[in-house]
């Protein structure tokens, strides 16, 4: 089984208006509500790519409930710890007119010590999970060690795992020697501590992520693609161009088409292939932040991979 685990998940609500006019009324055309959050969306995506998993993570409050609502209404199983703080609700506003989104990024609840632990539990508990993917930001009150413990455990368990997050979370979570990374290139300078500009770089500081004991280190460069790096192999896959309607949740399907790759037993190159064509096809819907599966399969023919030196 693959388990997403997201500790400070969001209820994303997305509203549309004919044009963002500040210090005027502005009448929201219409309204969309998503259960958020980047484990969750990949999750969401793995769903859209024919591949079932089980969301974890912190959940409290109606909104919480409301999230949790809406996943089982897609398909999706959920296994969540209960808190007692209120989930999150982040605002996504979408200018009609000038094809343009503003996120508005709440902070979230406070994690008690007592729900810390009750969420290691069941992580301990998992059954033969396959692949355990770690996404996403801190809630208040839970210390980055937190993503090197669900790792750990996770590995001792014979799980092959993802961490995809940022900052100290991130520098953690690497302690744990996780099968993959996928930083973008804001991510990996501010691991590298300079500016990201050059394929020179990108290589330069995927390897020394392999140093630390990551196996495959997946580098997103939004339009430009991704850059793989493995023991073997140093790969570009360029997607085909498409008409950018959203940028969100982008990289968490490509986390998902990367995991749809393993999961089938495929070539490195070909779930290198599925994840730039998940993460463009994410680009393609507004406000669902996730992929379909119809413009993936069409992307994933159209994606280009080349050797690099």
């Amino acid at each position: 089984m693959i388990y997403t685990v997201t500790l400070n998940p969001a209820l994303d609500r997305t509203i549309y208006v004919e044009t963002l006019k500040p210090f005027d009324a502005n009448r929201i055309r219409r309204e969309e509500r998503y259960a958020g959050g980047k484990g969750i969306d990949v999750s969401r995506a793995l769903k859209e790519l024919d591949t079932e998993s089980i969301a974890l993570g912190f959940i409290g409050g109606f909104a919480g409930r409301e999230m949790e609502g809406r996943l089982l209404n897609e398909g999706i199983p959920t296994d969540f710890t209960v808190i007692n703080g209120e989930t999150r609700v982040n605002v996504i506003v979408h200018d009609m007119a000038a094809n343009r989104e503003t996120s508005l990024l709440a902070q979230g609840p406070e994690v008690q010590p007592f729900e810390i632990v009750k969420l290691i539990e069941k992580v301990e508990s998992l059954n033969k999970p396959e692949f355990v993917i770690v996404s996403g930001s801190l809630p208040q009150g839970v210390n980055s060690e937190i993503y090197r413990k669900i790792l750990d455990i996770s590995v001792r368990k014979g799980a092959r795992t993802v961490l995809d997050t940022d900052g100290p979370a991130f520098l953690t979570g690497l302690k744990a020697k996780p099968t993959l990374v996928k930083p973008n290139l804001f991510e990996l300078g501010r691991y590298a501590g300079e500016e990201i500009s050059t394929q020179e770089q990108i290589l330069r500081w995927a390897g020394k992520l392999r140093e630390t004991g990551v196996e495959i280190v997946l580098v997103s460069m939004a339009a430009e693609g991704i850059i793989m790096v493995s023991d073997r192999l140093k790969l570009h896959a360029q997607p085909p161009k498409v008409e950018v309607k959203s940028t969100i949740g982008a990289g968490d399907s490509a986390v998902a088409g990367f995991v749809y790759g393993l999961h089938r037993g495929l070539e490195l190159a070909e779930c290198l292939r599925w994840s730039v064509a998940a993460g463009s096809a994410a680009t393609m819907c507004v406000g669902s932040g996730v992929c379909q599966w119809t413009d993936t399969e069409q992307l994933a023919k159209q994606v280009e991979i080349k050797s690099l030196q």
